[in-house]
């Protein structure tokens, strides 16, 4: 009996880009919490941060929510291919040019998280 089955190229097999292998890339997610009474000014910011952030290919999700419990609280959530990408995108122009702007805007500094992986998904 013998295997028709076409051979598959390692790369083309899995979505997640791993090679026969190699090592395993875990993705990292960041929070990133500001506080402020100067509402559409600190807004105009994130906004702008969000959507240049989303551009970055290593960027598998970026949001921006807003407390309802907590006015003037607003959140970013952003997940990276990992941590070496998200250090990159730390150190690199976007997010120095969102962090000058929040200059004068904050209540109080920011709150900045990182985290990994215990459950995670992209969806489509």
């Amino acid at each position: 009996m013998t295997d028709d089955s076409p051979t598959l190229d390692p790369v083309s097999a899995t979505e997640s880009n791993e090679v026969e292998g190699a090592a395993e890339v875990e993705p990292l997610m960041v929070t990133m919490s500001f506080e402020t009474e100067m509402v559409p000014e600190l807004l105009a910011v994130l906004s702008k941060y969000v959507v240049l952030s989303r551009m970055d290919t290593a960027a598998r999700n970026i949001d921006l929510v807003a407390s309802i419990t907590r006015p003037g609280r607003f959140t970013i959530i952003e997940k990276w291919e990992s941590e070496e990408t998200q250090q990159l995108h730390f150190d690199g122009a976007v997010m120095v040019e969102m962090a000058t702007a929040c200059t004068g805007l904050l209540s109080a500094p920011p709150d900045i998280d990182l985290h990994e992986a215990v459950s995670m998904h992209d969806l489509g």
